[in-house]
């Protein structure tokens, strides 16, 4: 099982950016792909962005389109979550996932498929 901890949430005004890591545990080269989620209060957790590990490939939902990126680190087994030009819909818990099997980009977000999870990283956009 693989441990994630994210880190570099924040509160910030509109219009501003951060950067969230997501380190794990062990070689992220062993997972398949990883992505990145967020839960606002009362909502359903929906997917954010997804990277396919080994080719670099990444998803993004329409809402973070040209905002956010997603990007990886082998040397630190790290991803991350740039995100820019935040807007206080942003304002959720993110959490990052990983996925050790390869399915196809269409179900990306669909949660169940992730074997692992961190505990999440609040960002609040005011």
């Amino acid at each position: 099982q693989v441990q994630l901890v994210e880190s570099g949430g924040g509160s910030v005004q509109a219009g501003g950016s951060l950067r969230l890591s997501c380190a794990a545990s062990e070689d992220i080269s062993d997972t398949n792909h990883m992505g990145w989620f967020r839960q606002a209060p009362g909502k359903e957790r929906e997917g954010v962005a997804a990277i396919y590990i080994h080719s670099g490939r990444t998803y993004y939902a329409d809402s973070v389109q040209g905002r956010f990126t997603i990007s990886r680190d082998y040397a630190k087994n790290t991803l991350y979550l740039e995100m820019n030009v935040l807007r206080p819909e942003d304002t959720a818990m993110y959490y990052c996932a990983a996925a050790a099997s390869y399915v196809d980009s269409r179900i990306l977000y669909s949660q169940g498929h992730y074997n692992d999870w961190g505990q999440g990283t609040q960002v609040t956009v005011s």
